[in-house]
């Protein structure tokens, strides 16, 4: 998995992450292909804590504060996926390689 931009979230003071969604009474934790469904779906958030340390032109996970960390971890943890690369700007170098990528 790729995260790009994580830059964009700096200064926020949450950051929310798309859990599920509420169907009437129904809780669901998939994105319905059924278009009529997805009208009628409401999202359902988690939310982190945010961070105001920039992330921007890190080019070291070590680098980054512990709550974009802690977000990208959350969303490995839901996606079952684990972050190869992190994007911190829009330039090639602003790039972390978390993973080695094969080519």
């Amino acid at each position: 998995m790729v995260f790009t931009r994580l830059d964009i979230l700096d200064g926020f003071s949450s950051v929310k992450i798309c859990v599920g969604y509420q169907v009437g009474n129904e809780a669901i934790v998939y994105f319905p292909a059924d278009i009529a469904l997805q009208e009628k779906c409401v999202p359902v958030y988690e939310e982190l804590p945010g961070w105001d340390t920039p992330t921007a032109s890190s080019t070291k996970k070590d680098q980054l504060p512990v709550n974009p960390l802690n977000y990208i971890q959350r969303v490995e943890d839901l996606v079952g996926c684990p972050v190869q690369i992190i994007s911190t700007g829009p330039r090639r170098e602003e790039t972390i390689l978390v993973e080695p990528v094969l080519v």
